[in-house]
C-alpha cells in the first residue's frame, strides 16, 4: 500500500497483506484518519484486535510504531518527558563556582538533558510514526486533559523549552475496553471506531487466513464453539488471537474433529480463568457430548 492511500480499498488490501482482516468500517475510518490527520478512538471488548490494528497499520504504512501502554496512575513524566536529573546534577557540579544561576539554568534545561517518553518521541520524530495510546480508559480524566493539546494541534508545551510542534504528522490510535466513559473533549478530537467480536463467517475467514492448512470442517466447528463460549457469562471471553492459537494447536495435534475429548484437552487455550473453565466444561462440553451421541444414534 502507498504511504498515503487514495482509497479505502487500498487500506483494506494493505491490512490483509500483513495478516489483519478488517471489516468495511475499519478500513474506511483508518483511511479517513490518514487523510484528515485525525486520531482514532477505537473501542470494543478486550481481544477483538484493537491493538493489533495499530500494529498492522504501522506495518502497512511502513512506519515505526510508538506505543504508550496506559495504566492507573500514569503521569506526564512517564508519558511525555522528564529531565535527566543525574546528568543535570553532574553538569551543575562541573560549572565554575562563580557561574550565576541564570547561566546554569539556561545550560541544564536544554534538549541534551531531556528524556523523551512515548508521546514526545512521536511528536519529535523526523519520520511519521503510528502512535498507539493503548487502554486509555485505565487512566484518569486529568491524564485525558493533558492529551488534548497533543490530539488537537500535535504539539507539546514544555515550560523550560517552550512549544514543540510535530515535524511530521503521526497517525494516532487510542484504544479503550470501555471500562469507563471517556470525556467528551477527548471524543470530539477523534474519529470513532467500534470493533466488536466478528460474525461467525468473518472469524472463519480470519482463522483460515492464519491457519490455512486447517480442514474447512474443523475451522467452521472451531468458530462455532468459540461463539458458544463467548455467549456465556465469563470473566474473559476468548479473543480472536486465542481462536487463531486454538486453530494452530489443533493443526499441531493432528485433530480430525472437535469432539468433547479434544475440546476438554485444549480448552485452556481459549479459557483462562478457573471458574470460566467449570462453566464452559459444563455448558459447552455437554452440548458437544449431546452432538456426539446424536451422531452415533443417527449412524446406527
Amino acid at each position: 500500500m502507498p504511504a498515503t492511500p487514495d482509497r479505502p480499498e487500498e487500506v483494506n488490501s494493505g491490512l490483509i497483506d500483513v495478516g489483519y482482516l478488517p471489516d468495511e468500517a475499519t478500513a474506511l475510518v483508518a483511511f479517513l484518519a490518514i487523510k484528515l490527520g485525525k486520531p482514532i478512538l477505537v473501542e470494543g471488548p478486550a481481544g477483538v484486535g484493537k491493538t493489533q490494528l495499530a500494529k498492522s497499520l504501522a506495518e502497512t504504512l511502513g512506519r515505526e510504531l510508538v506505543r504508550l501502554q496506559c495504566y492507573e496512575g500514569l503521569d506526564e513524566a512517564k508519558a511525555l518527558y522528564e529531565w535527566n536529573y543525574r546528568k543535570q546534577l553532574l553538569r551543575i557540579q562541573a560549572e565554575a563556582q562563580d557561574t550565576g544561576w541564570q547561566e546554569v539554568q539556561d545550560d541544564i534545561f536544554g534538549e541534551d538533558f531531556l528524556l523523551e517518553r512515548p508521546l514526545m518521541t512521536a511528536i519529535s520524530s523526523p519520520d511519521p510514526v503510528v502512535l498507539l495510546i493503548d487502554e486509555i480508559d485505565k487512566t484518569d480524566q486529568e491524564f485525558e486533559a493533558m492529551l488534548l493539546e497533543l490530539l488537537s494541534d500535535f504539539q507539546i508545551s514544555i515550560p523550560e523549552l517552550g512549544r514543540i510542534e510535530a515535524s511530521t504528522m503521526p497517525l494516532v490510535l487510542l484504544t479503550s475496553n470501555n471500562s469507563r466513559e471517556l470525556t467528551e473533549a477527548l471524543k470530539r478530537r477523534c474519529l470513532y471506531l467500534w470493533i466488536d467480536y466478528p460474525s461467525l463467517e468473518h472469524e472463519l475467514e480470519i482463522v483460515r487466513l492464519h491457519a490455512p492448512e486447517l480442514d474447512e470442517k474443523i475451522a467452521r466447528r472451531l468458530v462455532e464453539v468459540v461463539a458458544m463460549v463467548r455467549d456465556l457469562d465469563l470473566k474473559k471471553p476468548p479473543s480472536i488471537a486465542e481462536s487463531i492459537d486454538w486453530a494452530r494447536a489443533l493443526l499441531l495435534l493432528g485433530a480430525t474433529d472437535i469432539d468433547s475429548k479434544t475440546f476438554n484437552d485444549t480448552m485452556s487455550i481459549i479459557v483462562k480463568h478457573r471458574t470460566d473453565i467449570d462453566i464452559v466444561a459444563e455448558r459447552v462440553g455437554v452440548k458437544l457430548d449431546s452432538a456426539e451421541d446424536g451422531s452415533s444414534a443417527a449412524s446406527s
